[in-house]
């Protein structure tokens, strides 16, 4: 891999991530823009506990522009972009219009391939190996900027999940705080240590997991398998079977192997619901232990944490999305219309499609 960091008229950051070593990106950003200016705050909201980001400029992104005008393709002649290369393997920029901004975090965007018809499961396992090295560069770089305490890499892909540019991307948010779906990990986490005198939970879980009907992939270095208690209905947890904290501490056979179990599991989903059906749309989401202090979870050190990827879709049936209505947004409990026992059968039917 070859990295190479510029520079956007703005001012914000770009880098290339190149297969070939000896690829030269010297392209310039030949747009007439403007220093970027956000109004990102993180506020705590003191009865949950919880932080909202409020970022009121971004009431003014670009929303669903014609393929021609992507900001996402690489630049071509006169139609200039983000990118300002006329080609990429992947490239990662600060976000122009992002949620979490200065001493609040960082926001940034990643894109997995310079075609833009293309989705994640139609990139080689050499192209998803590339997007695995930026992932994990990006973890390394923002772990060290002061104001970050936790690094998430996620895909949102489709419309119906609220998707404004449909180029192949994904995004990193670092953010200022450990997120509450962390924190209450951490927190089953300690209780479990506790009560158990030393056993780790993720070991459990997976331990279950691995001896029960619900797994749905599993090789040399990675099980993938439905939950016991899926929140979606069809969702899909990602496990390396060596408990790693985050995507720093993968060993090289785990790397080696990840891009054909995750291009099997995403080419899966697309199968779900037959081949009548647009694409599923999906959230990807790596979880990672939190670079700050822990204090405040008892007997648990970074080491406990099991980094996993959670890979889940809205769509409940052929032309039917799963909506958060009153429990789900009101009190936060989950009503799953399909048993997960099911979910990981259909899973593996479609295998072989």
């Amino acid at each position: 891999m070859k990295k190479t960091s510029t520079r956007l008229a703005d001012g914000r950051e770009l880098i290339y991530y190149d297969l070939r070593d000896d690829r030269v990106r010297d392209a310039v950003d030949r747009r007439p823009l403007e220093r970027t200016v956000t109004t990102s705050e993180v506020r705590r909201d003191p009865l949950l506990g919880d932080s909202v980001a409020v970022a009121s400029h971004r009431q003014g992104r670009t929303y669903h522009p014609p393929a021609d005008e992507c900001p996402l393709c690489p630049s071509q002649g006169d139609r200039l972009s983000e990118i300002p290369d006329s080609s990429y393997d992947v490239v990662v920029f600060e976000n122009r219009f992002p949620s979490l901004a200065g001493d609040s975090g960082r926001c940034e965007v990643v894109c997995f391939t310079s075609d833009h018809n293309a989705s994640f499961a139609d990139l080689t396992e050499e192209q998803a190996g590339l997007v695995l090295d930026a992932w994990t560069d990006r973890t390394a770089e923002l772990s060290h900027l002061p104001s970050v305490e936790q690094v998430f890499c996620f895909e949102n892909r489709g419309a119906e999940i609220g998707v404004t540019l449909g180029h192949p991307h994904g995004q990193i948010y670092a953010y200022p705080f450990t997120t509450p779906r962390t924190a209450l990990m951490l927190r089953q986490l300690a209780q479990h240590k506790e009560a158990t005198g030393g056993e780790n939970l993720f070991d459990a879980v997976l331990e279950r997991e691995l001896a029960g009907e619900r797994v749905v992939l599993a090789s040399e270095h990675w099980v993938a398998f439905v939950p016991y208690a899926a929140h979606w209905p069809y969702e899909v947890h990602l496990y390396p079977r060596r408990r790693v904290p985050d995507l720093l501490a993968l060993d090289e056979d785990a790397r080696s192997e990840f891009p054909r179990v995750y291009l099997e599991l995403l080419k899966r989903f697309d199968r779900i619901f037959g081949d009548q059906e647009p694409p599923t749309p999906y959230i990807a989401a790596w979880h990672q232990a939190p670079f700050g202090a822990l204090e405040e979870f008892d007997g648990v050190v970074r080491d406990d944490f099991a980094l996993h990827l959670e890979l889940f879709t809205i769509r409940r049936t052929s032309g039917k999305l799963k909506f958060l209505a009153g429990s789900e947004s009101g009190m936060s409990v989950f009503i799953n219309d399909v048993p997960p026992e099911r979910a990981a059968q259909r899973l593996r039917e479609v295998a072989s499609q």
